[in-house]
């Protein structure tokens, strides 16, 4: 295969191949050049690779030439110039070859750099491509005065601001260039690195004048206790923000793209009240699109979007193992017991039904309660006898239901789905706990980082959970796949999200503060919706569609 120089308009071959070969070469590159974008029945991919000439740095300092490779991979995935952008095409079978800029054996590419006889790239990077996925070109991190280099855009002058692409402005803080991202038909929506290098939960809170996704009053499921503004919250600020990753774009929800990814399957919610908070706000942004039917009971919330077929369930389970109120050894009946070791079969017996289980829990384990581990009685909160040594604690105990959970999810033989375990959610209380003064009255906006509070409760809680998190992770039998969706850091600044006073449509209730300084009775641990809570269903879909690309 020969690879071309592109300078100034001409072509020079890069070695000194016999004549026919040279002619064939070009032959075959105007074929692409003609042919790639009228779709025709063309089997090749194209494959760009950027190359430094005088640093030896990829797509570098002066004299910066375009290698074209024409080949094939393993992916399915036709890749074709056209224009300004590169489109993924699916249904096109190819193959594989080991050449600088071509594709692996897992249907990538690599970039800047060469590969080795084990398959491997050295100094570059390489990335998979599938349908409607999105690539990074680090070698475009190039001079900063150009604002589009053969068609792609730059990230100082987004191109096509008056097409009918979709584009976001490139902030301060992202310095990168993009590809951007390709839907199913072929077109380019929205301009983002490859969200597998991007950390999503590493970032801020910026403005946003789109506003929030739904309204209060156009969700019927919303829960009185978190509708802010029909409890009369006199303030929407806290609406009008979203969370913007470092290195990435996290887009804004899209309901048909969630329909498309889910069609046909079922996402379940289980935890506690800020597991129905999270469903809740899903419904919401999904109630603008369709109407769902509700084919719920006593033991499960279920709602059924009929149009599409998917079906979404909540089922309650604040500790996530089994729990009796049953008399044990000295800890009298009516008392809620945890029995640590054992999962909770309100959400176990149909754990092979879901295809995505989103999974949360901690905040119950401050209620009263016994625990019980290895067949005796090993400590309580907020209640023990004094007679008997006390022998563990309530995040300890919060710990071992983390691994008791996580662990039956991925050995269960039979499910085969993607679980996301979502990291605390933190509260906001100051001054004292919910139930003694705790109050965060008067916050508008998300705080900035030197006003945010340091909690060791709640990053105790999340460090448990990040742990249980690494070793199901490293111990998953079945084919189930296990994800983090950590929202602890990315919340923990946002103390206006709460409804704080405003829980209820009582005109007379207390929204301030006592001739004392005595905070009214507030929460400070759900969400306003819409609020900040709708971005935990945007970090929900971007983790679904990551697992399917």
């Amino acid at each position: 295969m020969v690879a071309w120089h592109v300078r100034k308009g001409a072509l020079y071959p890069c070695s000194l191949p016999p004549l026919l070969l040279c002619f064939a070469a070009a032959f075959l590159t105007v074929l692409v050049g003609v042919f790639a974008p009228l779709r025709s029945d063309f089997r090749h991919s194209i494959f760009r690779q950027i190359w430094g000439d005088d640093d030896g740095g990829a797509g570098r300092g002066k004299g910066t030439a375009f290698n074209y490779w024409i080949g094939r991979d393993w992916t399915g995935g036709l890749w074709e110039r056209n224009d300004s952008q590169l489109h993924v095409r699916s249904g096109e079978p190819t193959s594989k070859f080991g050449v600088p800029g071509a594709a692996t054996s897992t249907g990538g590419y690599v970039i800047g750099g060469k590969r080795n006889n084990s398959g491997e790239s050295s100094k570059g990077s390489s990335h998979g491509a599938k349908d409607g996925s999105q690539f990074d070109l680090n070698a475009l991190d190039t001079a900063q005065t150009k604002g589009r280099r053969n068609g792609y855009a730059h990230a100082s002058n987004p191109i096509g601001k008056g097409s009918k692409e979709l584009h976001d402005d490139t902030t301060k803080s992202d310095s990168k260039h993009y590809i951007r991202n390709v839907t199913d038909d072929g077109i380019a929506t929205k301009r983002h690195r490859i969200a597998n290098h991007c950390d999503l939960f590493k970032g801020e809170w910026i403005p946003d004048p789109a506003g929030p996704l739904y309204r209060n009053d156009s969700c019927p499921i919303l829960s009185q206790s978190q509708n802010c503004q029909g409890n009369g919250r006199p303030d929407k600020g806290y609406e009008n923000w979203r969370w913007h990753p470092r290195d990435c774009d996290l887009s804004r929800f899209d309901a048909a793209a969630f329909f498309r990814v889910m069609s046909g399957k079922t996402l379940a919610f289980v935890g506690d009240s800020v597991a129905r908070n999270q469903m809740e706000s899903l419904m919401c942004i999904l109630w603008q699109v369709e109407t769902p039917k509700n084919i719920g009971n006593k033991k499960m919330q279920r709602w059924f979007f009929r149009t599409h077929s998917v079906t979404i369930i909540r089922i309650w389970s604040a500790w996530l193992v089994h729990t009796s109120t049953a008399a044990f050894q000295f800890a009298p009946e009516n008392l809620t017991k945890l029995y640590l070791e054992e999962p909770d079969e309100s959400f176990m017996n149909y754990l092979p039904k879901f295809d995505v289980l989103v999974l949360s829990s901690g905040h119950w384990s401050t209620k009263q309660t016994a625990y019980i581990w290895k067949d005796k009685l090993v400590g309580g909160q907020l209640w023990w006898d004094k007679k008997y040594p006390l022998k563990m604690k309530n995040v300890d105990a919060f710990a071992i239901t983390i691994h008791t959970g996580l662990k039956a999810i991925v050995s269960h033989s039979e499910y085969k789905g993607l679980t996301i375990l979502r990291t605390y959610s933190p509260d906001h209380y100051e001054g004292g706990a919910w139930n003694a003064g705790g109050s965060c009255t008067g916050k508008t906006q998300p705080l900035k980082d030197s006003d945010v509070a340091f909690n060791s409760y709640t990053e105790l809680m999340r460090k448990h959970q990040l742990q249980a998190y690494e070793e199901a992770k490293h111990n998953i039998s079945n084919s189930s796949k296990l994800r983090l969706m950590d929202i602890t850091p990315v919340f923990n600044s946002r103390a206006d999200g709460h409804p704080g006073p405003y829980r209820n449509t009582d005109p007379h209730k207390v929204t301030k503060r006592g001739p004392k300084g005595q905070p009214p009775p507030q929460d400070c641990l759900h969400w306003c919706m819409p609020g900040p809570i709708d971005t935990w269903n945007e970090f929900l879909l971007e983790i679904i569609k990551q697992e399917q690309e």
